[in-house]
């Protein structure tokens, strides 16, 4: 068996994916790497053979019609051969020397009766226009090198989330909860590391820096005008993160705050952008978001509204606006995330 497969979505990568997949061939044979093409129209299906012709045994070239960013990531995972479970976007690489050591950690945990069902480990903001680069730790949250369950967190940190680039699941895990992100929309990695953490048993922290995601790229996904352009689909995860997960019913407190305290981040972005866009019919659709969590559950409203995050948005109109603009760009500039 594989120890990890990588899932790479692809779309019109042809002229920066090299880097991606060339930083995840050191695995060797103890690795699949899934090379999702999806739809594209350049020359990244080409690229994507000549990448398995040349690595038979470690790399498969999957084409299938254009379905977005879920698509290829429910591609991957229908298709992942490995114990273990990796995203990697095709503009994004890692880090050979904290990649080695984690695929040493995975070896181990594969001897195990009972694998462990989540690996988490640093990434890197790379924004290579200005080279700013920023290292996001999850040290805050939880102890390093051990298998702890939810109970083991050290302290839930308002802002400190498990994003995609920071997650290895036990593929085993995402089968067994039945994921299956939506098509044709982006910014479904937060649903594909919400939905399954429920279902996780058991963590396991490696302080390293694994993962580099690149910022600055022309129209990339989280570029502030991309996402006033693409709120409804930001809306559309926010949305179906209410309606997959109660927290309420998640009885390991440690767990069903930091499900609250997730929803809470995206739900402040949501907003945020909202306001960003200065446009009555966007500030009518944060209005209904809001209405909807009120009446879906109003303990969760309240949690939202009147925490750390949702501060700026407990205060109506102008003013409440520019607010949330303000806490928007300040944590923008103290993180870097575009």
């Amino acid at each position: 068996m594989k120890i990890l497969s990588f899932c790479v979505p692809c779309y019109n990568s042809y002229t920066f994916m090299r880097k991606c997949i060339d930083s995840l061939l050191p695995g060797g044979e103890d690795v699949e790497i899934l090379i999702v093409d999806d739809g594209s129209t350049d020359r990244t299906g080409e690229l994507a053979d000549s990448y398995q012709k040349a690595y038979p045994g470690i790399v498969r070239a999957i084409h299938q019609e254009n379905g977005g960013h879920g698509a290829a990531v429910n591609t991957g995972i229908r298709e992942a051969k490995g114990l273990y479970f990796k995203v990697v976007d095709s503009d994004d690489w890692v880090d050979r020397d904290a990649y080695l050591q984690i695929l040493d950690t995975l070896r181990r945990f594969s001897e195990m009766e009972k694998p462990v069902d989540m690996h988490l480990s640093n990434f890197v903001y790379e924004k290579l226009s200005t080279g700013h680069q920023r290292r996001m730790l999850l040290s805050p949250l939880f102890p390093e090198n051990q298998i702890i369950g939810w109970d083991g967190m050290k302290r839930n940190i308002k802002g400190f989330s498990i994003l995609m680039h920071s997650v290895i699941y036990r593929t085993g895990l995402l089968h067994d909860c039945g994921l299956k992100l939506p098509q044709h929309t982006f910014y479904v990695d937060n649903l594909y590391v919400y939905i399954p953490l429920i279902h996780v048993k058991t963590l396991y922290y490696e302080n390293v820096s694994f993962y580099r995601y690149y910022i600055g790229r022309e129209g990339q996904s989280v570029a502030e005008q991309t996402m006033i352009k693409r709120i409804d689909q930001q809306l559309r995860v926010n949305y179906a993160m209410i309606d997959a997960v109660d927290p309420w019913q998640v009885e390991e407190p440690h767990l069903r705050k930091y499900l609250l305290s997730y929803l809470e981040s995206v739900t402040v972005v949501s907003t945020s952008i909202g306001y960003l866009s200065k446009d009555p019919v966007n500030y009518k659709k944060i209005d209904d978001l809001w209405k909807y969590i009120y009446d879906h559950d109003k303990r969760t409203y309240h949690q939202l509204r009147y925490g750390v995050l949702g501060f700026a948005m407990r205060f109506k109109g102008a003013a409440g606006k520019r607010l949330g603009i303000f806490f928007y760009h300040l944590a923008q500039r103290f993180i870097g995330f575009n």
